[in-house]
């Protein structure tokens, strides 16, 4: 019974033949992803002059918290001025957080004057909302360029190391567009589940380069190892973080469908990046003899 239940659970990586593909034909398919995710992120900052939507915190605004029997929709037209959004938040039909616009005066009034029970309000200054934007971006951009400085520290040649980079960068990058495609604003949280990307996407790729480059063995039973142990933990992330997706919505939890929905988009181009672009990469740099 025992044996029956580990066998149950057990989770059998597939070998790939990486010999039936050139180098150009792994690098491909990820290329053409992040052109895809480039261009919608250049779409929405042409549209917005912003890359990705910015949420309250970032823009300034006011949160507001109400209880109502009504749909988003009468929410919103029993406000005089703009709405941001209407969010059912909670684990009951009628709680919902409504976002306005810096400037908006009179919304708890107005909330109350419909009347809703007011549970919270947050208000945050347009400057205040300016400054965290700048130290989201610090943040996100100094852990970047110092997992770039780590891991060309620990390889010390250009291909190897820019397979990482290039993968890393790539995994932010196509959860950015995917925010814009399904709606999601940038917040604290949201920026805290990417910097926890990279830290995802330089696990992964350090764990292949350093079975193919510092462990002996053929190349391509060195890529099979490091993907046994690579893809199962990346997959098992997944599972996690799409079954705290599907609870938190179900409960109405705020922010965690967000964050949950981000990280299985960046693992998943992480598992694109690192078996398809680092894999050709580090193929090139070994058959190829580059040592530049």
């Amino acid at each position: 019974m025992r044996g029956h239940s580990r066998r149950m659970v057990e989770f059998e990586v597939p070998e790939i033949d990486y010999t039936r593909y050139t180098n150009r034909q792994l690098a491909a398919i990820p290329l053409v992803v992040l052109a895809l995710a480039l261009v919608v992120i250049g779409g929405y900052f042409a549209l917005t002059g912003s890359p990705v939507s910015l949420g309250v915190a970032f823009t300034g605004g006011t949160e507001l918290r109400v209880a109502a029997a009504d749909s988003p929709q009468a929410i919103e037209q029993a406000f005089d001025g703009e709405v941001d959004s209407v969010t059912p938040v909670g684990s009951s039909d009628n709680e919902y957080l409504v976002t306005f616009p810096p400037g908006a005066e009179n919304v708890e009034t107005q909330a109350q004057s419909a009347g809703y029970e007011v549970i919270s309000v947050q208000e945050r200054a347009a400057s205040f909302g300016a400054d965290a934007q700048q130290q989201a971006l610090l943040g996100v951009g100094a852990a970047f360029v110092g997992m770039s400085v780590l891991v060309f520290v620990l390889f010390r040649t250009f291909v190897p190391s820019i397979a990482v980079v290039a993968s890393a960068f790539s995994d932010i990058v196509i959860p950015l567009a995917l925010m814009n495609v399904f709606g999601i604003d940038l917040t604290l949280g949201t920026v805290a589940a990417l910097l926890m990307l990279i830290g995802y996407s330089v696990d992964s790729d350090l764990l292949l380069n350093n079975h193919i480059l510092r462990r002996r063995g053929d190349f391509y039973e060195s890529t099979y190892r490091a993907m046994r142990t690579g893809v199962t933990m990346t997959l098992t992330s997944i599972s996690a973080m799409a079954v705290m997706t599907v609870v938190a919505t179900a409960f109405g939890i705020p922010l965690l469908p967000e964050v949950g929905l981000i990280l299985v988009f960046g693992l998943s181009a992480d598992l694109m990046n690192t078996y398809l672009l680092n894999v050709s990469l580090l193929r090139y740099y070994k058959y190829e003899g580059i040592t530049a």
